[in-house]
């Protein structure tokens, strides 16, 4: 199979240079309709006057009426955008993933290098945190790799996985849980069991060959067993991918069972499965753009270290919990007993895109490669509390999480299928470690409700974790090392709310987050004499939200002080890691729609984004200067309407201002139709369309690496212009 042509760039949209923060809950007819009560992350209810908030992240878009991208939150104490089901649903093909339906909300900055949720996001950047510096949760409960808390957008969960997500911008208040609060939370919630029956199966197909199918069924309220109602959803998946021979198979599946135990106690269980084989490219370097096209990836030639079947993964993961929930007589408890675990076998040519020549130990043609394995599993327990005490509620929990991690990799000969490329053959072994990271965070904050429309929550949490590692060959080094550290720090948090009128409501945060010592401090032959704390980032933030019938507009100011930087250097042949500067992070965040009437609403987002480095005043890694989107919806009956452009300015690919990216935009367009056949067995046909892309910008966007050898700069670019097409029908 030849490589493809390099294809020709359509026209890029102008950039928007301001967004005007316009945005509204916009429903299915004109009549006035009240705001959606809000709803917690693991999805029991609340309201604004409500002080019982047992998950500090709140959802309150989770419902079907509210169609605009994202919407403020009326009873935050700091800067969220809540992204409902409906918009999942409409407008991220089921292929997609949680990046995919958070890179329109104010200050982040993403783009899915090979399609809608067919490969890891290169990079998923929150006012200029880079993913492993902010928390990532699915029902609470906080995941990834503990060895630099990043995450795998393509694990674990599907967008048809998903309620509503709360993209939560700042460290929350002492009740927000998770290894990086240094710079928010991007909270996912899971889909509820419905309380009617019913079977919706799925068919969508697109460009690259992309198909999905699945089906989701609800049981619908069962009276016999004391009113359990339990969901399932299965999904297959398959495509080429958008970047050469980079395809993905896919298999999810999910169960939630809900199960009263008497009016005031319930018991719920949850467990998914994801299995993923892809192939993954590295990024192109500009020769390969210029010679193969913008979607160069992989290729079909078994004598290069690029060739597809030397680079893919097989990565299987799974996820569970059991939750109890009680709420009487002023007490609300909440506890989730959880594990979930990761099981990746990646394979990689030593030098794909790169200058690395051929050859091994057994030929001088032979094509080099690598086999890794990065296995972790993690058990846990988040117990929450709260307790109406005087004029407020005093609200006490815990987070406990215990990660043992595998990692190894060695050399290998791709050409007599993965032979160990040394002698002896120990000196294949790039490393063999086993490490564990133990979190221990409990908190205790007061919400004074100071005055019928306003409260005021302060409190502190406790963070004590420890990392410990026994490698035979440890990363870096090649030395064997045994060693374990223990840190811990408190975290205080103030945040006042005032409702001025049912309509306006504003806040004011100051907060300490902080982000743990990555696992790559411990590569080195002495990490004893490294004396690294933990960073840390001190928060604040003022804000204010407006919300009526048809309008809505939400504004925010911002400035993080990012303090113990972690630095390194090698002095005798020793890498030594230090804290030193840091970093200052500003700006403005404008966000929100407005119902124009007859179905139409028109929604806008913008922000003004600084994240700077202390000590050299250059702009931190993949930090836009500014980002926008502006869209135009339409909904009336069973006819749905979005085109969406966001916008994203110039940044800089790695550090001391190299690799400057321009600005960029990438307009979507998505509708859909849904025709009513009750009375015929089938409640009703769903026909939907997505178009990514519109304008088919094709513009490189994000540094991917650099090549083995030369260090020469790779490069990934944002795919063409793209469709999927989804048939469904509900029973």
């Amino acid at each position: 199979m030849p490589l493809p042509a390099s294809r020709s760039r359509g026209p890029a949209l102008l950039a928007l240079s301001i967004a005007v923060a316009l945005a509204s809950p916009v429903h299915a007819d004109d009549a006035p309709r009240a705001q959606p009560a809000p709803a917690t992350v693991d999805g029991s209810s609340a309201s604004p006057q409500d002080a019982r908030r047992l998950d500090a992240v709140q959802v309150s878009a989770t419902t079907t009426t509210v169609v605009v991208p994202t919407q403020a939150s009326t009873i935050a104490t700091e800067p969220q955008s809540l992204i409902g089901s409906l918009y999942l649903k409409e407008n991220i093909p089921p292929s997609g993933d949680y990046t995919d339906a958070i890179a329109v909300s104010p200050s982040v900055s993403t783009v899915a290098p090979n399609g809608p949720g067919l490969m890891e996001a290169a990079q998923v950047n929150l006012r200029g945190f880079n993913d492993g510096e902010y928390n990532v949760s699915f029902d609470g409960i906080p995941w990834g790799d503990s060895n630099d808390f990043t995450h795998h957008s393509t694990s674990y969960y599907t967008n048809r996985d998903t309620g509503g997500i709360v993209v939560d911008r700042g460290p929350g208040t002492a009740a927000t849980l998770g290894n990086a609060t240094f710079g928010g939370t991007v909270a996912v919630s899971s889909k509820e069991p419905g309380a009617d029956f019913g079977i919706e199966p799925w068919l969508s197909f697109g460009s690259w060959n992309t198909r999905t199918e699945g089906a989701e069924l609800d049981t619908g309220r069962i009276d016999r067993s004391g009113g359990t109602t339990a969901l399932l959803i299965a999904q297959n998946g398959d495509s080429d991918g958008y970047l050469s021979y980079a395809g993905q198979r896919r298999q999810n599946a999910m169960a939630k069972i809900v199960q009263p135990l008497g009016e005031h106690l319930t018991l719920s269980f949850m467990g998914l499965y994801n299995k993923l084989h892809q192939y993954v490219p590295f990024g192109a370097t500009l020769a390969e753009l210029q010679q193969y096209g913008p979607d160069y990836g992989l290729n079909n030639d078994p004598a290069s270290q690029n060739y597809y079947r030397y680079n893919r993964d097989e990565i299987n993961t799974d996820m569970g919990y059991v939750g109890l929930h009680y709420a009487d007589d002023g007490w609300t408890v909440d506890d989730k007993l959880y594990t979930y675990g990761y099981n990746h076998f990646g394979f990689n040519g030593v030098d794909p895109n790169g200058e690395t020549p051929n050859g091994t130990v057994y030929g001088a043609n032979d094509v080099p490669g690598q086999r890794m394995r990065n296995w972790y599993r993690s058990w846990g327990d988040i117990f929450r509390l709260a307790k109406e005490l005087g004029p407020g509620e005093l609200h006490a929990g815990f987070w406990y999480d215990h990660q043992d991690n595998l990692r190894w990799q060695v050399e290998t000969d791709e050409t007599l299928d993965g032979a160990l490329n040394g002698i002896p053959a120990g000196a294949a072994v790039d490393r063999r470690m086993n490490d564990t990271l133990r979190t221990f965070q409990p908190y205790l904050e007061y919400q004074w409700n100071f005055a019928d429309t306003a409260w005021l929550t302060g409190g502190v949490k406790y963070v004590n974790f420890r990392r410990s590692i026994d490698a035979t060959v440890n990363q870096k080094t090649g030395q064997p090392l045994q060693y374990g550290k223990t840190w811990s720090k408190a975290l205080p948090s103030l945040a006042v709310h005032w409702e001025f009128m049912p309509d306006w409501t504003a806040y004011a945060q100051w907060a300490k987050g902080f982000l743990a010592p990555n696992l790559n401090t411990f590569y080195t032959t002495d990490p004893r004499a490294s004396d690294v704390k933990p960073q840390g980032t001190t928060n604040i933030q003022l804000g204010t939200v407006w919300s009526d019938d048809r309008l809505s507009l939400s504004a925010d100011v911002y400035h993080i002080d990012f303090s113990n930087k972690v630095e390194k250097r090698k002095v005798g042949g020793i890498t030594w890691f230090y804290n030193a500067g840091g970093a200052t992070y500003k700006g403005l965040e404008l966000e929100g729609s407005y119902r124009l009437g007859a179905g139409f609403s028109l929604y806008a987002n913008g922000s003004l984004n600084r994240a700077i480095d202390k000590d050299t005043n250059q702009w931190l890694p993949n930090a836009p200067h500014k980002t926008a989107a502006l869209g135009l919806i339409y909904r009336d009956g069973p006819l749905y309407a979005a085109l969406v452009d966001k916008f994203v300015g110039q940044r800089y690919g790695d550090s001391g201002q190299t690799q400057r990216m321009g600005g960029y935009a990438v307009t979507n367009f998505s509708a859909s139709y849904t025709f009513d056949l009750a009375g015929d067995g089938i409640k009703d046909v769903r026909v939907g369309l997505q178009v990514g892309n519109v304008f088919d910008n094709q513009h490189i966007v994000d540094l991917a690496g650099y090549t083995a050898q030369d260090n020469t700069p790779m490069y990934f670019t944002i795919p063409a212009r793209n469709y999927q097409l989804t048939l469904s029908a509900r029973f």
